[in-house]
């Protein structure tokens, strides 16, 4: 007999309430990596070998591809904090070399670096929500440990208003 996880699955209208909806949990005690996400429609198609019409189609489909869910906090961290971090990580690199130009170049490239990659994570999160709001709602899934952990999600995401709030058990 295959080995089973239980998770909840709920579909959300809009970004703000399924933030909410993570934080809630993430203050009940759930951990960040027990949230997931619709991957991209392309991911899904190349994955599944055809294009879902809504999310329900996918919601509890365990082949379907998952991204990690990043709350709004992790993409302002990834919008602000990468480029001083690798400016500063260029410039402790450079310290060595005794010049001040060779550092302020390193400093520059790393905080460039930084924020290019921020940039990215944004625009990918942006085109995956409209995308995904276009075909019925934000997607996410909650990996629910213990009978009690299902209750909490299933309480929490049906009284923030996400519909098709269920269960189910996924083989692993």
């Amino acid at each position: 007999m295959p080995k089973t996880i239980r998770e909840v699955v709920a579909v959300f209208d809009d970004v703000e309430t399924l933030d909410t909806a993570v934080y809630t949990l993430e203050t009940r005690g759930f951990d960040r990596a027990a949230f997931s996400l619709l991957a991209g429609e392309k991911t899904v198609e190349q994955k599944l070998g055809h294009r879902y019409r809504q999310v329900r189609d996918v919601e509890d489909d365990p082949g379907v591809p998952r991204e990690t869910f990043f709350s709004r906090i992790s993409r302002l961290e990834a919008d602000y904090l990468p480029a001083p971090a690798l400016a500063a990580v260029g410039a402790l690199v450079m310290i060595g070399v005794g010049s001040l130009v060779p550092v302020l170049v390193a400093a520059g490239a790393g905080g460039l670096l930084g924020a290019a990659l921020g940039r990215m994570i944004q625009q990918n999160h942006a085109t995956r929500v409209q995308e995904q709001l276009a075909s019925g709602g934000l997607l996410l899934w909650v990996n629910a440990r213990t009978p009690r952990e299902e209750e909490t999600a299933l309480g929490v995401l049906r009284a923030l208003g996400a519909h098709d709030v269920h269960a189910h058990d996924i083989a692993v």
